[in-house]
């Protein structure tokens, strides 16, 4: 999601996941301990920390880089040798997410605390280097409140997962030693959500300066701001394609009257219900835009796959229960769907090195039945 809040999702669907067994180590991706039980919508053998399972044959050398906590969104450098990623980890003394970076091949396994470049103030969420890979931009609360501002509770909802749309966030740009360099947007309203084109000239952010939740696309600078997106719905999560001409995003689009009208009464407390997400792709300037998705259920975390043609993305539509999260692949025209991750929990959050050789991603793999969520790092086999 792009924003973090997706992961507090897993909370309500990891509940059956508990006893789990073996070590909170890295272990060997041949090192398999299986369950009795078949997942009976993939197929799927439930495996007991394992970091690799047998049907993801487009990954390979999978590592496992963080140890605890919860840890999301990690996004390359344009140079392949540093990740930036949001992380909460009460044991780096944390209460909501900041922001990190770390080397390819730092060992955090020891407890070591990567470099924070956030303020370490606020709520913060998605980050994404820019050229040069000396500075990045991330989203933060920090101007509106030091402490990390509250979290809907289900229970003050009727029972509905709702994600904070916090109108807080504005959108940052600091070094890779955390010195804070400029404020990019300072409108009213929720400014979140910033991704950087590979060609290193735009970045496309989801605003709601509009009265809605919108995409729109302003230079590196924060200058030029244009709107791509102008229909009701929560447009976000947006990533550029390879060459920087196209735009993959997630959207909830209601349609009926029941449905917007739940939309505008949530978006109006600054909540969005995020269970019912399809793929839209469009030019940067917004046109030819298309519905690329109709799996129902939550399609999200989208990012285009090397070549351009397809895309990669995290959904729970093949799931009977709609209570574990995995990573799908499918051609931009929409067909040609393929599974690509079968843990039984949760995956998400998946991103191509800029060379496309390599794959990150979020899971809740090998994490000792905790609800733990780490990063790995795997050679993508085409």
């Amino acid at each position: 999601m792009k924003n973090f809040e997706w992961m507090k999702i897993k909370v309500i669907l990891v509940i059956f996941v508990i006893g789990f067994l073996s070590c909170k180590t890295r272990i060997n991706h041949k090192t398999q301990v299986k369950t009795n039980k078949e997942d009976a919508i993939s197929g799927a053998t439930k495996v007991v920390n394992t970091i690799h399972y047998p049907q993801e044959k487009h990954l390979d050398n999978i590592k496992q880089l963080t140890f605890g906590g919860d840890n999301a969104e990690a996004y390359w450098s344009f140079d392949g040798t540093k990740l930036v990623f949001q992380a909460t980890n009460k044991k780096w003394g944390l209460g909501c997410d900041q922001i990190f970076i770390m080397d390819l091949d730092e060992d955090l396994s020891r407890g070591l605390i990567p470099q924070m470049v956030s303020t370490g103030m606020g709520r913060t969420t998605c980050s994404y280097f820019l050229p040069g890979d000396r500075t990045i931009i991330y989203s933060s609360t920090h101007l509106g409140n030091d402490a990390c501002p509250p979290v809907p509770k289900k229970e003050d909802h009727g029972g509905k997962y709702v994600w904070p749309v916090y109108k807080t966030f504005d959108i940052f740009t600091a070094d890779i030693k955390g010195n804070q360099i400029k404020q990019l947007t300072n409108t009213a309203g929720y400014d979140a959500e910033p991704t950087v084109s590979p060609k290193g000239d735009k970045i496309v952010f989801t605003s709601t300066r509009s009265g809605d939740l919108e995409l729109f696309t302003m230079n590196i600078d924060g200058t030029d701001v244009k709107q791509v997106t102008h229909e009701l719905g929560y447009d976000g999560g947006a990533f550029f394609s390879p060459d920087g001409t196209k735009l993959i995003f997630r959207s909830s689009r209601p349609k009926t009257n029941e449905a917007i009208k739940e939309y505008k009464e949530l978006l109006a407390q600054g909540l969005v219900k995020p269970t019912n997400m399809e793929l839209y792709i469009c030019n940067v300037d917004g046109s030819d835009l298309r519905k690329i998705t109709n799996l129902g259920a939550a399609n999200w975390a989208p990012f285009f796959h090397p070549s351009g043609q397809k895309v990669l993305f995290s959904s729970n539509h093949h799931k009977e229960k709609h209570d574990g999260f995995n990573l799908f692949m499918v051609n931009i025209d929409g067909t040609g769907l393929e599974q690509i991750t079968f843990d039984g929990v949760f995956d998400a959050f998946p991103m191509f090195s800029h060379d496309g050789t390599k794959l990150v991603f979020s899971s809740n793999r090998n994490n000792n039945g905790t609800h733990d969520t780490n990063l790995f790092v795997a050679d993508w086999v085409e």
